[in-house]
């Protein structure tokens, strides 16, 4: 008679943004009310958009982890990266003008305000726990993810156990040290004991796998890749109920 997977599992890790929680409307939305707040017109929103997907870009590559191997703090990285979204929309404020945006922009995207928590996440969460297993926070995000942002979202330690957040621990996915480190910090947990859930084959699956983890990818906005992370053996499903459901079928062996 083959085990089941729930049976067998001590831990599950899960990735943040997209998995658990979601962004609120578009970048446009904050930045314009940022520029709004201080008698500027709003920014032109796709300008604005594209120049935020080149600068992060930029930031990510130079200054990896949000400055952590360059001791940058967290605040200097954010500001250097919005002055350079500015910039290349073709917005070039003064210093005095800049500071009172970004001050907005910053103090925004440090709270609640800006995400959503699905709908599924905190019962998922709450069952797997009921079910003995350690809960783990696996994300490429910065120290306000931990400190600030989830537990203003309510999504706090009664829902997980520990977390490893790039910016915290200067190492990030889909660099397998990050899924390492997420099994020191369970207890030392054995591989094939860890199921990580994710939303992106290349940040989740590939690494998750790579180091004897079981992994799945939830694919919530109907994303023209599932179908090649289906194609490439993962199995991916549309929420954490589905998910649930799976684990207690005593079907999975992913």
């Amino acid at each position: 008679m083959a085990v089941s997977l729930l049976s067998k599992l001590r831990c599950i890790t899960v990735d943040v943004t997209g998995t658990l929680i979601a962004y609120k409307g578009e970048l446009g939305d904050y930045y314009c009310m940022a520029a709004k707040a201080i008698g500027l017109p709003c920014p032109d929103y796709k300008r604005v958009h594209e120049g935020f997907k080149i600068a992060y870009t930029d930031m990510a590559r130079n200054y990896p982890c949000f400055g952590f191997h360059a001791k940058m703090p967290n605040i200097v990285w954010w500001k250097t990266c919005v002055r350079d979204s500015f910039v290349k929309a073709g917005y070039d404020y003064d210093e005095e003008t800049f500071e009172k945006i970004f001050r907005r922009i910053y103090s925004t995207f440090g709270s609640a305000a800006p995400y959503s928590v699905f709908q599924d996440s905190r019962p998922f969460l709450r069952w797997a726990r009921s079910k003995g297993l350690i809960i783990g926070l696996v994300s490429n995000a910065e120290y306000r993810y931990q400190e600030v942002i989830l537990p203003a979202l309510g999504l706090n330690k009664a829902e997980w156990d520990f977390g490893v957040f790039s910016g915290i621990e200067g190492i990030e996915k889909p660099d397998p040290r990050i899924y390492k480190l997420a099994l020191e910090r369970a207890g030392n947990i054995a591989p094939e004991d860890v199921l990580h859930i994710g939303d992106s084959m290349r940040k989740d699956y590939v690494p998750a796998k790579s180091i004897g983890m079981h992994a799945l990818l939830l694919d919530r906005f109907k994303t023209e890749a599932a179908k090649d992370w289906t194609d490439a053996g993962a199995i991916v499903l549309p929420d954490l109920v589905a998910v649930q459901q799976l684990l207690e079928s005593d079907k999975l062996k992913c």
